[in-house]
């Protein structure tokens, strides 16, 4: 479960991604990493950050895709943030058996 801004203060990006990716893939495990400050002076870094992302994603709705296929949704789910303000976005999307593998 997401935490809400408070009344009148807006999200970060990191808090927008976490909510889309809730919303659209009911993870099990979700980490997104803000990484914009190890890219100052990159191309696509802007004052403020908020620009690169490290997003690890465990959901059953991945079951039976390939790995472009996930991050193909993952890109539509987060396409009006790529389009505007993410100038990266690492992906590492995992379905349960997959991160259970991991150990």
């Amino acid at each position: 479960m997401s935490a809400k801004p408070a009344e009148g203060s807006i999200m970060t990006m990191a808090e927008t991604i976490r909510e889309k990716l809730n919303a659209a893939f009911a993870p099990l495990a979700l980490d997104v990493e803000d990484e914009s400050a190890r890219h100052e002076g990159h191309s696509g870094a802007r004052p403020g950050g908020e620009t690169h992302f490290n997003v690890r994603i465990v959901s059953e709705a991945f079951e039976g895709l390939s790995r472009v296929e996930r991050q193909r949704r993952i890109y539509a789910a987060l396409s009006e943030e790529l389009k505007v303000r993410v100038h990266a976005l690492s992906l590492t999307t995992l379905t349960p058996a997959e991160a259970w593998n991991e150990h």
